[in-house]
C-alpha cells in the first residue's frame, strides 16, 4: 500500500471522527483563526493567472502572529473535492493536531471541517501548510498556493530592527522534466515572492539607514532558492524560527523547500535595487522583488552578490556539542531508478514507506540521527514536533545551531541530535514533494 493508497483508505473515516461533536463546539467558542481552503485564480502578473488552492483566497494565507504560551484555536474547512490537511510546521505539539496524517491526524474530508486547538510554542518563525500526497499529479499538495507564515512572538526579539517584512518563495505551474540521470524531475514555468512575480508587485519601500528584518519561508515544492539583495549584506540572525548562535554577515542565502532565514539589512545604498535569485533564469521567471528606498525613482538594479557560499558551520560554535547522545540511529538514504519518464524512488536503510522501519524512543533520552546520503540529490530532511541540535557535517562536529530542516547534501554525511519531548508518533521525511510521496518517509514512536 502506498502513501496514496493509505490517505484514501483512511480519509471517511477520519473525516467523520474529526466532524463528530464539533458543529455545537463551534457553535459555542468562536475560533482565533479560520481558515477555508478553496480553488483559486491567482494573478501573478497582469493578465498572467495560474489556477491552484490557497487559503482564504489569498497566497500566502493570512499571517497568524501569536504570543508563545497563549492556546490558539483555528477552524478550517475544507472546499475542495479532495480530503486535505493542514501541518503545522515547526511546532512542538501533539501528534493528533501536528497535521500528519501518517501521525494519527485526521484528514478533512470534501465539504468538512477540522478545529485545531494547541499551545504554541516554540517562538519564532514557524509556517503552515498541506501535508497530502501529490504523486505524479503536479496541482496537489505542495505544488499548491497552501502555504502560511506563523510567527510565535517571543519575548524577547533576537535583533532590533525598524521594519519587518515576510516573505515567502514558491514556484508554480509545476511539470515533469528530465533529470541529468535519464529520471524525471520537477520543473516550473514561474515563481513569485509571496504572489507576484519580480516587477508586477509593489516595491518594498525602505528609507536610507532603516534596518529591516527580513523572515523569508521557501514554500517551494521542490527547489532550493538563492536569494540576494543587490548592493547589500545581509546578516542571519536566526534559521527555522531559531536564534542562531553565531549572527554572520552574508552575500546570499540559501533556503531548501520548509527552510527559513531570518536576515537583518542595513539600507545603507540608497537606490532602487531587486532582492531575488541568484541565477539568472529563476530571476527572470519571476523570484524577485523590488526594494525601494524614499525618494528613489528608476529601472530596478540587479548586481551579483561577491559571493554565493553557504555553510552551516558559519552560523554555529565550532566545539563538539557538550551533551552526548543516549543512542544512535543510522539512517542511510537511496534512491532507485523507476525507468524513464518516472521519478525515483527513495529508500531509508533500504526502505520505502509505508514500509520504513519504526524506531521507538524513550522520553527524556537524547538521539542523534547519523545520516548517509549516497544519492546524488540533497535532501532537505525535516522532523516533526521536535527541535533539534546539528551536530557533525562530513564527520566536522559543531554545535548549538538548531533546526528542524537540514539539507544532507549529495554524498555525503550529517548529524543531528534531539531529545525525545514529546510523546506521540513523530514523523520524519524529506521535504521535497515527490521525495516524500516516493518512499522517503518513516515514523518514530514512543515506547
Amino acid at each position: 500500500m502506498n502513501r496514496r493508497e493509505f490517505i484514501a483508505k483512511s480519509s471517511a473515516a477520519a473525516g467523520l471522527l474529526a466532524a463528530s461533536g464539533q458543529r455545537r463546539l463551534w457553535a459555542q467558542t468562536p475560533a482565533d483563526v479560520r481558515l477555508e481552503i478553496a480553488p483559486l485564480k491567482l494573478e501573478i502578473a497582469p493578465g498572467k493567472h495560474v489556477e491552484t488552492i490557497a487559503y482564504n483566497g489569498q497566497v500566502p494565507g493570512p499571517l497568524i502572529r501569536w504570543p508563545e504560551g497563549k492556546p490558539i484555536t483555528i477552524d478550517v474547512t475544507n472546499r475542495t473535492d479532495v480530503p486535505e490537511i493542514v501541518h503545522w510546521h515547526g511546532l512542538w505539539i501533539s501528534s493528533d493536531q501536528d497535521g500528519a496524517m501518517e501521525e494519527g491526524s485526521p484528514m478533512i474530508a470534501p465539504g468538512g471541517q477540522q478545529r485545531y486547538s494547541f499551545t504554541p510554542r516554540p517562538s519564532g518563525l514557524r509556517w503552515y501548510h498541506t501535508h497530502t500526497y501529490a504523486g505524479h499529479d503536479l496541482k496537489r499538495s505542495s505544488f499548491t498556493g497552501q502555504f502560511g507564515c506563523f510567527y510565535i512572538e517571543p519575548r524577547n526579539e533576537p535583533g532590533a530592527y525598524d521594519q519587518e517584512v515576510f516573505l515567502t518563495l514558491h514556484d508554480w505551474n509545476a511539470y515533469m522534466g528530465a533529470a541529468t540521470d535519464a529520471s524525471m524531475d520537477a520543473s516550473y514555468e514561474h515563481a513569485t515572492i509571496n504572489d507576484r512575480v519580480l516587477g508586477a508587485g509593489a516595491p518594498i519601500q525602505v528609507k536610507q539607514d532603516q534596518r529591516v528584518l527580513f523572515r523569508i519561508v521557501n514554500a517551494s515544492a521542490t527547489i532550493t532558492h538563492w536569494l540576494a539583495l543587490a548592493g547589500h549584506s545581509m546578516t542571519v540572525i536566526a534559521l527555522d524560527g531559531n536564534p542562531v548562535p553565531v549572527q554572520a554577515r552574508v552575500s546570499a542565502i540559501r533556503l531548501a523547500p520548509a527552510e527559513r532565514a531570518e536576515v537583518i539589512v542595513e539600507m545603507n545604498q540608497p537606490g532602487v535595487w531587486v532582492l531575488g535569485e541568484t541565477r539568472a533564469d529563476i530571476r527572470k521567471s519571476g523570484m524577485g522583488i523590488v526594494i525601494e528606498y524614499a525618494g528613489q525613482q528608476g529601472e530596478p538594479r540587479w548586481a551579483e552578490p561577491q559571493e554565493t557560499l553557504w555553510d552551516y558551520r558559519s552560523f554555529a560554535h565550532p566545539e563538539p556539542a557538550s551533551a552526548q547522545p543516549d543512542q544512535r540511529v543510522p539512517l542511510l538514504f537511496q534512491s532507485k531508478f523507476r525507468g524513464h519518464g518516472d521519478f525515483d524512488y527513495w529508500t531509508i536503510n533500504g526502505k520505502s514507506y509505508p514500509k520504513t522501519d519504526t524506531p521507538m524512543l524513550q522520553e527524556g533520552k537524547r538521539y542523534r540521527l547519523a545520516m548517509r546520503n549516497k544519492s546524488s540529490d540533497d535532501h532537505p530532511v525535516h522532523l516533526h514536533r521536535h527541535t533539534f541540535e546539528v551536530t557533525s557535517l562530513d564527520g566536522k562536529p559543531l554545535s548549538g545551531l538548531r533546526k528542524d530542516v537540514i539539507v544532507v547534501s549529495a554524498n555525503s554525511t550529517a548529524e543531528v541530535d534531539f531529545v525525545a519531548a514529546n510523546p506521540g508518533p513523530t514523523l520524519f521525511h524529506c521535504h521535497q514533494q515527490n521525495h516524500m510521496d516516493f518512499g522517503f518517509m518513516m515514523l518514530f514512536r514512543y515506547a
